[in-house]
């Protein structure tokens, strides 16, 4: 079978550190085209991955016969550019947060619909086997009907969202820019950048429908969310309580938990490094244990499965996708309802 031609679009730090060696890692993928503003770094990325084409202008790539595309632009070009791929009959694997809106969220989710291709966002923590476990587990209704959630994340990044440079990032080709994270005119804050990491996992565990969300949060220096707190209601009368904090200590592992609490028992997934646990207790005492293992949870985190998973889907091979365009909707819907909660002060129903 053919390789899958794939360009990268936003050839910024994270592409650069992740999306582009594994995809030359990958032996089903050619990376063909690249493309990114600054003519002198595209020419460094070019010259440095060995990437046949490469252009500041992102729709000239799709003139080299391409079956998929990896978007790793700034948050408020994702729409643009994953509609890009899609119109021009690519997949389109798209970071996240996959739009900064819910009108583009909607309009994005959309057009994928209606064209037959596929939408991912590469949460690595999805493409997992105690992910997937989880999403089973619920989906065959071990726990029964889902009536609550509680969410936590946590994060070392004070500095990332206070407009700083990121301390681990210091010998990379390029550093995260605060214009990205730390401005939130652009859609920088703790909920775009990490967040949306955990709303994508409770959606990948469970199929509810959001409703409405209430939000407080406190802000870093450059006023964008550092630590974030919300209710949110979901149909059929579900709840969930969300939190996330970017105020880790850079030697303390991130963390993320999820609780669902259900009619007939309850899931725990806890992924920080060193209580790396899934297990699901009954009521009837019919408990299951799915084992991850040390440091197989947060701290084996990767988005090489899914860019592995989206070369499979460019060449036309199935391939679970845990990152699709219907969680990245749902995902959107709380986001955008959490941050008009911030500045009403009121609860906001889920558009």
């Amino acid at each position: 079978m053919a390789l899958a031609r794939i360009g990268v679009v936003g050839a910024g730090w994270w592409a650069c550190e992740f999306h582009i060696p594994h995809l030359l890692k990958n032996s089903h993928a050619d990376l063909v085209a690249v493309s990114r503003l600054g003519k002198e770094e595209l020419d460094k990325i070019q010259q440095r991955f060995e990437i046949q084409v490469a252009s500041e202008n992102h729709l000239e790539l799709y003139a080299h016969d391409l079956d998929g595309v990896i978007v790793a632009s700034p948050h408020v070009l994702h729409e643009e550019h994953a509609s890009a791929a899609i119109e021009n009959g690519c997949h389109v694997l798209v970071e996240k947060p996959m739009t900064t809106d819910i009108e583009g969220a909607r309009r994005l989710h959309t057009l994928v619909e209606g064209s037959g291709k596929t939408l991912m966002t590469p949460y690595g923590l999805n493409h997992t086997h105690y992910m997937e476990k989880a999403a089973d587990w619920v989906k065959e209704e071990r726990i029964g009907e889902v009536r609550h959630i509680m969410l936590h994340m946590s994060s070392a990044l004070l500095d990332l969202f206070g407009g700083e440079p990121m301390l681990e990032t210091k010998d990379h080709l390029y550093r995260p820019p605060p214009s990205t994270w730390a401005d939130p005119s652009r859609a920088g804050g703790y909920g775009w950048g990490q967040m949306s990491h955990a709303l994508a996992a409770l959606f990948c565990v469970c199929p509810v429908e959001p409703v409405s969300v209430r939000g407080v949060c406190s802000k870093s220096p450059t006023g964008v969310d550092y630590f974030d707190a919300a209710i949110v209601e979901f149909e059929k009368g579900a709840t969930a309580s969300l939190s996330g904090a970017a105020g880790l200590p850079k030697h303390s592992p991130p963390q993320l938990e999820l609780r669902v609490y259900g009619s007939e028992g309850m899931l725990l997934l806890d992924v920080e490094e060193g209580r790396e646990r899934l297990t699901l207790s009954r009521f009837d005492e019919e408990d299951l244990i799915h084992e991850i293992g040390h440091g197989g949870g947060y701290g084996s985190y990767t988005t090489e499965e899914s860019v592995n998973r989206f070369v499979e889907i460019c060449r036309g091979e199935p391939a679970r996708n845990c990152g699709d365009h219907e969680i990245g909707l749902k995902t959107i819907q709380v986001l955008d309802a959490m941050y008009h909660s911030f500045e009403s002060g009121e609860k906001e129903l889920c558009r």
